[in-house]
C-alpha cells in the first residue's frame, strides 16, 4: 500500500502556528496549484488544498515563508470524522511530512521590496 502526496504552488497567506489542546504546534499551509491544462473557457484553473504541518515543519514554514512564496509538500493523506451538530462529517486531510521551500528570496527582501 503507498499512501504519498507531492504538492507544488503558491502560499495564498502567511503561515500561522497555533498550539492545539495538548500543546502541540500545528499549521495549516494553504496553497494555490494552477492544473497544468486549460478549461472550456480557455482559462487555466486552480486548486486550492490545505495542508496540516506539526511542530518544526510548522515553525519553520512560517518563519521563513510568507504569502505568494513557492513550496513543495510532500505528505500523505488522513481522514478523520467529527462531529458537527449531531451529523458525523469524514474530513480528508493532507499532512505534510516535509516543506520544501522553493522561492529564492527571503521574507526580509520581500520586506524590503
Amino acid at each position: 500500500m503507498l499512501n504519498q502526496i507531492i504538492l507544488v504552488g503558491r502560499l495564498t497567506r502567511d503561515v500561522v502556528v497555533n498550539k492545539s489542546e495538548n500543546g502541540t504546534k500545528v499549521a495549516t499551509i494553504s496553497l494555490a496549484i494552477p492544473r497544468s491544462f486549460k478549461n472550456s473557457e480557455g482559462s487555466y484553473d486552480t486548486d486550492f488544498v490545505d495542508c496540516v504541518a506539526f511542530e518544526s515543519i510548522a515553525e519553520n514554514t512560517s518563519e521563513y515563508c510568507s504569502k505568494g512564496d513557492i513550496v513543495g509538500v510532500k505528505g500523505r493523506v488522513q481522514s478523520r470524522i467529527i462531529e458537527k451538530e449531531e451529523k458525523r462529517e469524514n474530513v480528508v486531510e493532507i499532512i505534510a511530512e516535509k516543506v520544501t521551500f522553493l522561492s529564492n528570496h527571503t521574507k526580509e527582501e520581500k520586506e524590503n521590496n
